[in-house]
């Protein structure tokens, strides 16, 4: 990227509030390099719009996995994908950066900013559900514990029930293996029905095509390649990178190959 490339700079409020220290060496390093317009939304509108009134410059989103999905998703349902590539600041609690990480996102602020300005663009697959959602990296059916973006705030009846659930020995029955009746099929071919109960079934798309896995509960895994994943049965939510999503019963996940644009370091990080 040249000094003279246009960047419109969007940063989430949720990395201005937890990191400012960060968001400013940001901002510093992408100024430094390019011609950048800074935008700070407060509302999913602000965003949206921000969005919309970009016009040729390079966007980049400074936040979590959070704010890269919702920007994907928008531009998805807009029709905007394929308009041009997106690049990441990362900022936000470990946890919150997955999704980024695993993408080939630098996880320094200075790096990322500078993989920005002189980094490739990669293209990437996008799962895409019958309701026009996406998911980034791993989709889990039907949604398995973890963090998600639907966290209630803290509440007398919470912290109760919590302290109960340390104090109290869990039920024999919690620990049993849990099973789901789903009806599970990959470009039209029968993988699992709801006469044979299964742990679930993990999703990511790489290459073209969806890798998909279903987990019996007294067996070995099996895995499968499919460009097309539909599952239905009683209802079940899904966990579509930190979005848990549902109740549904029945859901179409098809894989775009390529469908968009990041802007990643021209040599891709090691996991070490």
């Amino acid at each position: 990227m040249s000094a003279h490339d246009q960047l419109l700079v969007v940063i989430d409020p949720v990395a201005r509030r937890s990191d400012g220290e960060s968001v400013r060496i940001a901002k510093d390093v992408l100024c430094a390099g390019a011609e950048a317009k800074i935008c700070l939304p407060d509302t999913p509108e602000e965003f949206s719009r921000a969005l919309a009134r970009r016009g040729s410059r390079r966007l980049v989103v400074v936040g979590d996995d959070r704010a890269l999905l919702r920007t994907v998703t928008v531009l998805h349902r807009e029709r905007e994908l394929a308009r041009g590539p997106l690049s990441l600041v990362p900022i936000g609690a470990p946890g919150s950066l997955q999704v980024a990480h695993s993408l080939g996102v630098p996880r320094t602020t200075v790096a990322a900013a500078r993989a920005v300005l002189d980094g490739v663009v990669r293209r990437l697959d996008l799962l895409v559900d019958d309701s026009d959602g996406v998911v980034l990296g791993d989709l889990r059916i039907p949604a398995v514990p973890g963090p998600t973006t639907t966290v209630t705030g803290p509440s007398v009846w919470n912290t109760c029930r919590s302290l109960v659930r340390t104090l109290v020995r869990p039920d024999p029955a919690h620990l049993a293996i849990r099973t789901h009746r789903l009806r599970v099929e990959a470009d039209g071919v029968l993988l699992s029905d709801v006469n044979a109960p299964v742990e679930g079934v993990s999703v990511r798309s790489l290459g073209g095509v969806a890798e998909v896995t279903v987990h019996p509960p007294s067996a070995p895994p099996f895995h499968t390649d499919a460009r097309t994943l539909t599952v239905s049965g009683p209802d079940f939510r899904y966990r579509a990178d930190a979005v848990v999503a549902g109740p549904v019963r029945r859901r179409t996940w098809t894989v775009r190959a390529d469908a968009w644009g990041l802007t990643l370091p021209r040599e891709l990080p090691s996991d070490d």
